[in-house]
């Protein structure tokens, strides 16, 4: 009997997709009404009524049966059918129904239900809601890292004593400067704006390179289910956390470089930086993947001793400037304006705020090793500054030379993608927060290391 590794993925993947989807309605009651409210111009009350479910609401009910119809199909057309480009080219089109249903579907409907509640209600309160706020200061000229956020709908959101953002903005300008186009636009075709249309286009992105990335095909559909069916980062983009924006541009970046054939002369190599740069000029989180990105810019020019490159010291500068010069290029037009601006402020709102300093500083929360902190007292209070930099740094910085060393041995874009998140983890199970959506995130871009393609590239000895 065939045995198929891409049926059992998918279908973890929607049974788990459709399951938190259903565990988190439980926390939204007010959803049944407003959804019979949004949906009572079109939708036969008979029909709203029949559908009345305790855990769900009728939208929701539609596109989860909608979506294990397709998987249904997916598993006879796997069982039925043999491995042809047609079968394979059918499993991508029902993965990608699935992924739209469950996923696009789902966002676009809370995007829907916002509108008509209000602007606190089914987003999250930074990655949409605050931003926001911070691309209407940004196009009325104000700095959001210098400006409060008390008048605002964040004032309304959470509990109100872990209300510490409302005196920081923690991301990088690129999210709210990139955008500010769409908020415009949307504000002119439908008279108002939800960040997560923004996160929808990346993600479209996203998933339109995969294929590209990944070319043999059942890598390719595991690929792309894990990415579209994130259990994690799907909760992420469907409330509007913001790691799918970072993640859009490390992929974009990938594609680039993966498709830049000639090493010592392609733009690609540039763009591609370029893609990173931007991912680092949103949030701190990407910054880690830059030593092995650099590293996998000088695979022609280094050996497997990462003591010992192939290149004198001069050339490796040299080729790196002319391959990654417009990484730091974007880094320094993105941030600089706004450090310069105030480097107090941005360094209060990014670093002092997020490491737990000053008085209001963000809470010890999350998965991580820093609940260990509070389970034996060694803090009063959730918002005591630990420090929490020191062990992450003993364990994060052997670690980084160590999967450096590796990376140089088997110098690929798997290897620089998997060293990233086995760096990524430790630090942030040793900080302050590990935060449910920075799993999502690893998830995605580890699935991308296990299976991207590897280009072929001219070498220079």
């Amino acid at each position: 009997m065939k045995k198929s590794l891409d049926v059992l993925i998918l279908f973890i993947l929607v049974t788990a997709r459709v399951r938190i989807d259903t565990v988190v309605d439980f926390v939204l009651p007010q959803r049944h009404e407003d959804v019979r409210q949004l949906v009572a111009g079109w939708w036969p009350a008979w029909s709203l009524d029949l559908l009345a479910h305790p855990e769900t609401d009728p939208v929701s009910m539609m596109l989860i049966v909608t979506a294990f119809g397709l998987l249904a199909v997916y598993l006879g057309l796997d069982f039925f059918c043999q491995e042809r480009p047609l079968t394979h080219r059918f499993k991508l089109s029902l993965i990608y129904a699935m992924i739209i249903i469950l996923i696009v579907g789902k966002t676009i409907l809370l995007m829907n239900l916002r509108h008509l509640r209000g602007p606190v209600s089914y987003a999250h309160d930074g990655g949409v809601i605050q931003t926001e706020i911070t691309i209407d200061y940004f196009l009325q000229g104000l700095n959001p890292y210098i400006e409060d956020y008390v008048d605002t709908p964040m004032a309304e959101w959470g509990y109100a004593d872990y209300r510490t953002a409302l005196y920081h903005y923690p991301y990088l300008p690129w999210t709210f400067i990139f955008s500010s186009p769409f908020h415009l636009l949307s504000q002119g075709l439908i008279g108002w704006f939800d960040e997560r249309i923004v996160y929808l286009f990346l993600f479209v992105l996203v998933l339109i390179l995969i294929p590209k990335l990944v070319r043999q095909p059942q890598l390719q559909l595991i690929a792309l289910a894990v990415i579209g069916l994130n259990p994690i980062l799907g909760v992420s983009l469907i409330f509007g956390e913001n790691d799918l924006f970072v993640l859009a541009w490390i992929v974009l970046g990938v594609w680039l470089v993966q498709s830049g054939q000639d090493q010592a002369s392609s733009t690609r190599l540039l763009l591609g930086s370029a893609a990173v740069g931007l991912a680092c000029a949103s949030k701190p989180t990407a910054w880690f993947l830059l030593p092995f990105w650099l590293l996998y810019l000088l695979r022609d020019h280094w050996g497997p001793q990462l003591l010992r490159p192939r290149a004198p010291a001069g050339e490796l500068l040299q080729t790196l400037l002319r391959r990654a010069w417009s990484l730091p290029v974007v880094l320094l037009l993105v941030i600089g304006p706004w450090f310069v601006w105030s480097p107090e402020a941005m360094y209060d709102d990014v670093w002092r705020w997020s490491s737990g300093q000053g008085s209001s500083g963000y809470q010890i929360w999350g998965w991580g090793a820093s609940n260990y902190v509070l389970g034996f007292g060694l803090v009063s209070d959730r918002f005591d500054y630990w420090p929490f930099i020191i062990p992450g740094a003993l364990v994060t910085l052997p670690l980084l030379w160590f999967l450096l060393r590796r990376q140089a041995q088997t110098n690929t874009l798997g290897v620089m993608l998997y060293g990233y998140v086995v760096l990524l983890l430790p630090f942030f199970y040793l900080s302050r927060f590990l935060q449910p959506n920075y799993l999502g995130y690893m998830l995605g871009l580890l699935a991308l290391a296990m299976t991207v393609t590897e280009p072929d590239v001219q070498q220079n000895h």
